[in-house]
């Protein structure tokens, strides 16, 4: 494991950080190729794309700030070090990125279905990075693969890069699916479909979480997660009306 890719005095590069930053430009390059296989101006797309990460940073940050005044006003460097993406900073990125996508006159359907492969390309990054800092732990197994624990006195299944491989087999079918689309919303469909049906199956494989839900005795917070992309994909296909998707020439 390899949590820190640079250390130099002050400056600390860590490995997690810096694929996330590699895969996210990768993923802002790929919609340049995604936007013409759904019909869309690729600088609008890209432009987007930039816009909703930035506005998931700022916002983010934001309600860090807000939620901890204090701390911020006597230590503001090392709060703003703590991750701070939370599931309300997530939901109004969605909400500040889709008054965007409407003002900008983006369908978002159409949108949705170009940052799919995107944001599975993402995907594969971060877990490379979850198994660069060992914050992704196994069941303990014995399988050849197995990866020593943090303490050495077992061997784990390598989860990180299980979900690494299958988000990067599922950018190149989303590709494809991209490419022979029937209507709008059917890729981000697929793409929530099936990374949901990913991260059930490999929480099979997963060390418990330390946190409960309300109902936490019957599935783990991941595996309702889950079940919720699945629910949201299948509400798209129902609710999209039939009519033909649009495809660059």
């Amino acid at each position: 494991m390899h949590p820190t890719f640079l250390h130099l005095g002050n400056l600390v590069v860590p490995t997690f950080g810096l694929l996330a930053a590699i895969g996210l430009i990768s993923a802002l390059m790929l919609s340049l190729r995604t936007a013409q296989l759904a019909g869309l101006n690729p600088d609008r797309l890209f432009d987007a794309g930039l816009f909703s990460l930035l506005s998931a940073f700022v916002l983010s940050r934001l309600l860090l700030i807000l939620t901890n005044l204090h701390t911020f006003l006597t230590y503001p460097l090392l709060l703003l070090r703590v991750p701070s993406l939370t599931p309300l900073g997530i939901l109004l990125t969605i909400l500040v990125t889709a008054i965007y996508l409407r003002r900008r006159g983006l369908p978002i359907l159409d949108t949705l279905d170009a940052w799919a492969p995107c944001a599975t390309l993402v995907w594969a990054f971060l877990a490379i990075g979850h198994l660069a800092e060992g914050s992704d732990p196994g069941m303990i197994t014995s399988v050849p693969w197995a990866i020593p624990s943090s303490t050495g006195l077992s061997r784990l299944h390598p989860i990180a890069l299980y979900a690494s491989a299958l988000a990067i087999a599922l950018t190149l079918v989303l590709l494809q699916q991209l490419r022979h689309r029937t209507r709008p919303g059917s890729t981000i469909a697929l793409a929530l479909a099936t990374a949901g049906v990913i991260q059930f199956f490999l929480s099979f494989f997963r060390q418990p979480a330390l946190f409960g839900t309300p109902f936490a005795g019957i599935l783990d917070p991941i595996q309702w997660a889950a079940l919720g992309m699945v629910l949201t994909a299948c509400l798209i296909l129902i609710t999209q009306p039939q009519r033909p998707a649009t495809h660059a020439v």
